[in-house]
């Protein structure tokens, strides 16, 4: 275990929690470099005998050393906007292993993709075809392109992490997607390369991802006998992780349900993890400003919706803990935060021994926690640390009160 208690004490590695709070401040995000290593390694084992390729969904956690991480295992990366091109690029990430997801992508990204040499852009609507069709062949390129089949399976996620359903925004209907790449295979612009579908977040069941791979591949085989040969074949991403009693599968486990199915099989394998990488390798540390009793015991403290978006938006629950002894009886409390709006909650009715400087750790907050984190009410954004061993290393300053208003002009008149 990389997060732990070895004594009273919760650390990181070999890094105590209060020490880390201590050193840097709260609230804090810090990662374990062990832990993202090793889940990246379990998914690159578990698919050793297959041609595949991980993609890193880097809307997971886009912070720069942890991209560098995983550039250097060999991951290649999936991503959604040109600004997580751009953060790829600059953490040494190589374009020739990235794919351009997302529903909404701008002339200006399109091109700064062409220009990089990306792998693929996952094509979701036929409008988004048209549109990198024209900017390649202005360009004088040929787009390489995956369409993003939307395969109407029920993930049985939260609905807003589902993504694979006909009601969802993502992805071209599996019965309209026949038609489109015989569509995009006339464009002068376009190089037909792949397939790609992504059903949803949060997976802790393998049967939909099974569906949904059984339905793509009915329609690449009948491609292929149309002279629409796929050089890869993409399985999107999503596994769950554990964050209260969940048991979600392993990548070994996913690798042995999907192998049959795979065998025999030319195309080179993409999968795009990103919680399941990050997630369990990240602790969010707060501390007690107050305590409030009243008809609910309230614990205030220093970190807030602003800095761990999903209590508020999904009604997340994440594991609290103290992170060191505290001599106190244990109550249920409401864990909120600052934040001038009542679904500041962090957590709710915890049985928690606290006093006002208790040190709290939520864990599993290494996926979709600081990427979220804003500047509401002018919090400043919380500092990031990456744990290795004994050695803890700042991989983001904590924002100054400045950066609130970088950018921004006052008016030069009265």
């Amino acid at each position: 275990m990389v997060i732990h208690r070895p004594d009273a004490t919760l650390a990181v590695e070999d890094c105590p929690t209060p020490a880390l709070a201590e050193r840097f401040g709260t609230p804090l995000y810090v990662y374990s470099r062990a832990a993202i290593e090793s889940a990246w390694r379990a998914y690159d084992q578990a698919f050793a005998g297959f041609d595949h390729q991980i993609c890193y969904a880097v809307k997971a956690n886009g912070s720069l050393a942890i991209l560098q991480l995983l550039a250097r295992l060999g991951s290649g990366f999936d991503i959604v906007s040109g600004g997580e091109l751009a953060r790829v690029l600059r953490a040494g990430g190589d374009p020739a292993r990235v794919v351009f997801s997302g529903v909404g992508k701008t002339e200006a990204e399109i091109e700064q993709a062409l220009a990089a040499g990306i792998l693929a852009f996952n094509i979701e609507s036929a409008a988004e075809l048209e549109r990198i069709n024209a900017v390649a062949v202005r360009s004088g390129q040929r787009a390489p392109v995956s369409l993003r089949v939307n395969p109407d399976v029920d993930a049985r996620t939260h609905p807003y992490i589902s993504t694979g359903l006909k009601e969802n925004k993502f992805g071209i209907d599996i019965q309209a997607a026949e038609g489109l790449y015989h569509h995009a295979a006339s464009l002068p612009g376009i190089a037909v390369t792949g397939m790609d579908f992504h059903i949803g977040s949060q997976l802790t069941e393998l049967e939909p991802l099974v569906d949904a791979l059984s339905r793509s591949l009915a329609l690449v085989d009948r491609l292929e006998a149309d002279g629409i040969p796929l050089a890869h074949l993409d399985i999107g991403g999503g596994l769950g992780i554990r964050y209260e009693d969940e048991t979600p599968p392993t990548p070994a486990a996913l690798a042995e349900r999907l192998g049959p199915l795979l065998a025999g099989r030319r195309q080179k394998l993409l999968m795009e993890p990103g919680r399941a990488l990050v997630g369990e390798a990240g602790l969010l540390l707060t501390r007690v400003e107050y305590l409030k009793p009243g008809h609910r015991d309230f614990a205030i403290v220093d970190a807030a919706m602003t800095d761990l978006l999903r209590p508020a938006l999904y009604n997340a629950w994440q594991r609290i803990e103290t992170a060191e002894p505290v001599d106190a009886d244990p109550r249920l409390y409401d864990i909120v935060g600052p934040v001038c709006e009542s679904a500041d909650t962090l957590g709710s009715e915890r049985s928690l021994a606290l006093r006002p400087g208790t040190l709290l750790a939520i864990h599993a907050t290494g996926a979709y926690g600081f990427v979220m984190a804003s500047q509401y009410n002018a919090r400043p954004r919380p500092a990031e640390v990456l744990v290795d061993g004994d050695q803890a290393h700042l991989i983001r300053e904590r924002e100054p009160l400045e950066a609130l208003w970088q950018g921004e002009h006052l008016l030069e008149s009265p």
